[in-house]
């Protein structure tokens, strides 16, 4: 599901939109500030921020500007109680997508991040279709014709990340890294215990098929016509 990440120092306000988000069936993510932004964006992966413009410490301003200059490209959407065009073009310039101002209104909050998610292919991005297989990644379900397999979610990560790039190879390092984290205890052995359970499931299915290149790792290749 889609993990939004909301800063806002303002208790009250905070809560108000992560209860508006969970009701769209969206996964919030609360920090009270700036820094314990960076620190959840460390461990969790995100799929769009809210942020407030004036908060104690770092404002938002000059953390979106750090996230874009780190390479964070999801969408970014400031709240904030100034409306005046040179704040308006402040954020754009460091890299804001969008901009709402307060007293912040449900409808128009789930409007605009549903805009945003939109541009960002994210929401169409969360299927995948070969021949006539679909992986959900909402479900971390792998279906076909009458068969629907719900699969553990590491299995499922590393499958869909696997086929997103089909016939482009990974090393174990790169896929331990991408579907448990760079900060796992996990060896690159967990990840070829994971393709071979992926392989016991999927091995009589011809749309798609997990390969070992020898020496390196794992790709994918794709049978889109069945």
């Amino acid at each position: 599901m889609i993990r939004i990440l909301v800063v806002e120092d303002d208790p009250n306000l905070r809560r108000l939109m992560v209860d508006v988000l969970r009701d769209e069936r969206y996964i919030p993510v609360e920090a009270q500030d700036a820094q314990q932004a960076l620190d959840v964006l460390e461990e969790s992966r995100i799929d769009l921020m809210i942020t407030d413009i004036m908060m104690a410490g770092m404002d938002g301003f000059t953390l979106t500007q750090q996230l874009r200059d780190a390479g964070f490209d999801f969408p970014i959407l400031m709240v904030t109680a100034k409306e005046t065009a040179k704040d308006k073009h402040r954020g754009f310039i460091v890299g804001t997508d969008d901009y709402m101002v307060k007293p912040v209104d449900e409808e128009e909050l789930v409007l605009r991040v549903k805009a945003l998610l939109r541009r960002a292919k994210i929401a169409s991005d969360r299927k995948i279709s070969i021949g006539g297989v679909t992986l959900n990644y909402d479900s971390l379900t792998v279906s076909r014709a009458s068969e629907r397999v719900t699969l553990p979610q590491k299995e499922f990560m590393l499958l869909h990340k696997l086929l997103s790039y089909p016939d482009i190879i990974f090393t174990r390092m790169q896929l331990l890294e991408e579907v448990w984290g760079a900060d796992t205890e996990s060896t690159d052995h967990t990840v070829s215990v994971h393709i071979g359970r992926l392989r016991e499931r999927f091995g009589n299915w011809p749309e798609f098929k997990i390969e070992t290149v020898r020496g390196i790792g794992y790709k994918a290749v794709r049978h889109d016509e069945g």
